[in-house]
């Protein structure tokens, strides 16, 4: 029998309380919650989560009453949390590695040093690709080795904040665009040019464009 979509919403939610939230994407999805989501439709293995090991293998063993099997080496290897530490001798202010970081453990602005918040880190790495001048390394420092439960709710509760805030500037961004372009239009009414009309056009295909792909947007998420 197949569960309704309740039951499933609450086993995706009880398999994503008991992962790491480092949002690693280490399991080959894009972070915690999609793979919590693969796991309640057994589209995939328990053993993908490197982060976790052993405990978390162990918790998700039990939820779902299937038998623990040993982290599968293709995602990784489980090890004592690093934290990620910029070199400040070296780093550039590009601000990449403050875009990659999935939970704001980093701080800074443009052309100006970043820092990591050791105590906020994960440990998940997305911030050393990024870095165009390979100042970001790993390190053990035993007093952040430590991660429990209640830090991986801490981060899985700024992440959603950070998607929410990328959200809203993103939205903001479109609006700041919308009305450039309106205003863009009255000028071009106004215009004695014998090519306004020609330029309202493209502007006017332009701003359709954009509105119909916001819309779309909406639609998907709804």
């Amino acid at each position: 029998m197949n569960s309704s979509p309740r039951m499933h919403e609450a086993l995706v939610q009880e398999i994503d309380n008991l992962l790491p939230q480092t949002q690693c994407t280490q399991c080959g999805f894009a972070g915690c919650l999609p793979y919590a989501t693969a796991l309640a439709k057994q589209e995939v293995d328990l053993n993908r989560c490197p982060p976790g090991g052993k405990p978390t293998i162990r918790a998700l063993s039990k939820l779902l009453d299937k038998p623990e099997k040993p982290v599968d080496p293709a995602c990784g290897i489980t090890i004592e949390r690093h934290i990620a530490s910029i070199n400040p001798q070296h780093c550039i202010g590009c601000t990449l590695c403050i875009k990659a970081c999935p939970v704001d453990a980093i701080v800074g602005s443009s052309k100006r040093r970043h820092a990591v918040l050791a105590e906020l880190c994960t440990g998940c790495e997305l911030c050393i690709p990024p870095c165009p001048v390979d100042c970001i390394d790993m390190v053990f420092l035993p007093e952040f080795s430590d991660w429990d439960q209640t830090q991986a709710h801490a981060a899985r509760a700024r992440m959603q904040n950070r998607e929410i805030r990328l959200e809203r500037q993103k939205e903001e961004q479109a609006m700041r665009l919308e009305a450039k372009a309106i205003h863009k239009l009255d000028e071009l009414d106004d215009s004695p040019s014998p090519d306004a009309a020609a330029k309202k056009a493209v502007v006017q295909a332009a701003l359709a464009r954009a509105r119909a792909r916001r819309q779309a947007e909406k639609t998907t998420e709804a």
